[in-house]
């Protein structure tokens, strides 16, 4: 799924823990809980338009991404203060692995194409295992522009939680 996916989820995760939870297991439980909801959440995308690799000769993927990267942007300018716990472990998986992990195996393939050096730390292997196990009988609509649609659904059900959580733009 998209970051403001994970954002989302990873807000929900830390208001709940916060609000139910006392130090220090308010936070233990945040950082656990937002990481794997990662594996989760990425292990449903195959509901929605997400395409593995990037579609740039693609008007529609190239619109979308431009929209979703926006909101994306701006849901981590609005509750990165507050939030800042459940966002980052909510989306660590992806940090981790396009992040830091990609462009040092980027470099190492330019001077030996062949390599598999850090093949084996992705950590959306994990994710992967989880879609094959748990996830197998959702439709594949990966490359279904119509998924949008389901992804919209679940970041404007996923606001309308926070709303009823009563999400603060502020540390209160």
């Amino acid at each position: 799924m998209e970051t403001i996916t994970h954002n989302l989820v990873g807000i929900v995760i830390q208001i709940l823990c916060f609000r139910f939870l006392i130090f220090p297991w308010n936070l233990i439980l945040t950082i656990f809980f937002a990481f794997i909801s990662h594996i989760f959440v990425d292990g449903i995308a195959i509901i929605t338009y997400h395409t593995p690799d990037a579609q740039k000769g693609d008007k529609f993927w190239l619109v979308w991404h431009y929209i979703i990267y926006g909101v994306s942007l701006l849901s981590i300018i609005i509750f990165i203060i507050p939030y800042w716990l459940g966002m980052i472990f909510a989306n660590i998986i992806d940090i981790w692995d396009w992040l830091i992990l990609r462009p040092i195996q980027k470099r190492i393939r330019k001077k030996n194409p062949e390599s598999k050096w850090g093949d084996k730390y992705y950590l959306h292997r994990t994710v992967d295992w989880v879609r094959d196990k748990l996830f197998f009988w959702l439709p594949v609509r990966n490359y279904k522009k119509s998924g949008i649609l389901i992804e919209i659904f679940i970041i404007i059900t996923l606001s309308i939680i926070l709303g009823f959580l009563g999400a603060s733009l502020f540390i209160t």
